[in-house]
């Protein structure tokens, strides 16, 4: 008998890392099911493309690194990187920015570090930061929710408007971001951000029709959806409570302190945690067992990071969904917080006692 040595991700659950990833791409499909019932079939499209490309990245460099390549690709790891990236994007961003950042997250993020187990970053977030940095305007192109949308979609509209930035009737994609009343839409937590920078105050802002009775609209049950999902993955033992507890926890302690100092210029926390990504993060990005803390106490320490993050940047940062950065840079302290957060060696004796 040999005994083998391998890299995280580790799983007690006598589970295959196969069958934990494919469990974790179920658990997305509630989500992802709210996102094409409010932003329409762009997200179906977007799926597609991001898994096509990832499944042909990972066939490319391992063959180019002479691994077994049927092995690899049905783990399934790379295509839970591309939902997860294709989710975060706008349903009608031209192709070749979900193409591009696919290939970037698995060529550059995950296989340049040597592949499932070994990524400093979570590859799904990495190449989300790449592409908001290097495409702002497409990463930013959110259409309305289907009933605030000027332009009415047809079947093969999202097609249209991904290969060639037109609707099949014509239309582009800045007049098909116009919502009924004429205004070009934004996302909930942009809205806030631009209308706090030029003097409203958040009831003015809340007053507009991109918003539901708490929070913003279609993000709110999006938001319950991935939340739904996740705890299946706890109650599957696939996930842990340590990090979504401490990222939500943090993210609404933070966010409820802010509001009570002054409601005007700052959100609730129920509206913190029903908008932009939040429950993604908790349970599906923060959760990545290769990326995140292995300690059981680091795994609070770091999810509380990430909240306190989301929120940092959310209320004084440039960017209105903070997910991804904070998600970033609570993996660059991953080492740090391990460090300082090792259980006590079985038998190990405190400095000065006999």
């Amino acid at each position: 008998m040999s005994f083998r040595i391998a890299s995280s991700p580790h799983n007690h659950s006598q589970q295959h890392t196969c069958v934990l990833m494919q469990k974790v791409i179920l658990a997305c499909l509630p989500g992802i099911a709210c996102q094409v019932y409010f932003f329409g079939y762009g997200v179906l499209l977007q799926l597609v493309l991001a898994i096509l490309t990832a499944w042909a990245s990972e066939a490319l460099v391992l063959r180019l690194r002479q691994k077994p390549v049927l092995p690899r690709l049905k783990d399934h790891s790379a295509m839970l990187t591309a939902v997860l990236l294709a989710v975060s994007i706008p349903a009608f961003a031209p192709w070749w920015v979900i193409v591009l950042g696919t290939a970037f997250a698995i060529i550059i993020v995950k296989q340049l570090y040597g592949g499932l187990g070994h990524n400093l970053f979570n590859p799904a977030m990495a190449a989300y930061v790449f592409l908001l940095v290097s495409f702002p305007q497409q990463m930013t192109s959110w259409l309305p929710p289907l009933t605030l949308q000027a332009q009415q979609q047809q079947w093969l509209d999202p097609v249209c408007a991904v290969f060639t930035d037109f609707s099949c009737a014509g239309y582009s994609l800045t007049q098909l971001k116009t919502d009924i009343d004429g205004m070009t839409m934004a996302t909930p937590l942009d809205t806030i951000k631009t209308d706090l920078s030029t003097g409203k105050t958040l009831t003015e802002s809340l007053q507009q029709p991109v918003f539901d009775s708490f929070g913003g609209l279609g993000w709110n049950y999006i938001n319950l959806a991935f939340l739904l999902g996740g705890l299946w993955l706890w109650q599957q033992k696939v996930i842990q409570w340590r990090i979504p507890v401490a990222v939500l926890g943090t993210l609404g302690l933070c966010s409820l302190l802010g509001y009570l100092i002054d409601p005007d210029l700052h959100a609730s926390p129920l509206f913190h945690l029903l908008s932009g990504g939040t429950m993604l993060a908790a349970f599906f990005i923060a959760t990545d067992p290769v990326s995140a803390s292995t300690t059981l106490r680091g795994r609070l320490y770091y999810g509380a990071l990430i909240g306190l993050l989301i929120y940092l940047i959310r209320s004084f940062g440039g960017f209105p969904d903070a997910v991804a950065f904070a998600v970033m840079l609570a993996n660059l302290a991953v080492p740090l917080i391990d460090y300082y957060s090792r259980p006590r060696t079985y038998g190990h004796k405190p400095k000065g006692s006999f």
